[in-house]
C-alpha cells in the first residue's frame, strides 16, 4: 500500500498546529494510519542590523530573527483520505507538501 509523507512548513507554529490537527481528523475519519506530526529542527534566520545609520556613536545591534517551524506527517493514502486533504484550508504563509511512496 502507498504512503503519504506530508511536509508542513511555516514560521507560525500555531497555524502549523492547527493543520495537523485537521488532518489527524482526516485520519481517524477515515480509519488510515497515521505516524506523526514529528516535529523537525526549527531554523533560525538571525539578521544583526546596526541601529545607528550614520555610523556615528557608539556600536549597538539589533538582532531580529524569523524561526522556520517543520513538521512531518506519515500516512496511508487511501482514497477518500487524500481527497479529504485536498480540502483543507492551509493559511498562505505555511508550506505543505504532499509525496506519495510505496
Amino acid at each position: 500500500m502507498q504512503k503519504a509523507r506530508i511536509r508542513l512548513s511555516g514560521t507560525d507554529f500555531e497555524k502549523i498546529e492547527g493543520v495537523c490537527d485537521r488532518i489527524k481528523e482526516i485520519a481517524e475519519r477515515t480509519g488510515v494510519n497515521l505516524a506523526g506530526p514529528v516535529p523537525l529542527p526549527t531554523k533560525k534566520l538571525i539578521v544583526p542590523i546596526r541601529k545607528s545609520p550614520d555610523g556615528e556613536g557608539t556600536a549597538t545591534w539589533d538582532r531580529w530573527q524569523m524561526r522556520v517551524h517543520k513538521r512531518l506527517i506519515d500516512l496511508d493514502a487511501d482514497e477518500r483520505a487524500l481527497r479529504q486533504l485536498m480540502r483543507i484550508h492551509v493559511p498562505k504563509d505555511i508550506g505543505i507538501e504532499i509525496i506519495l511512496k510505496n
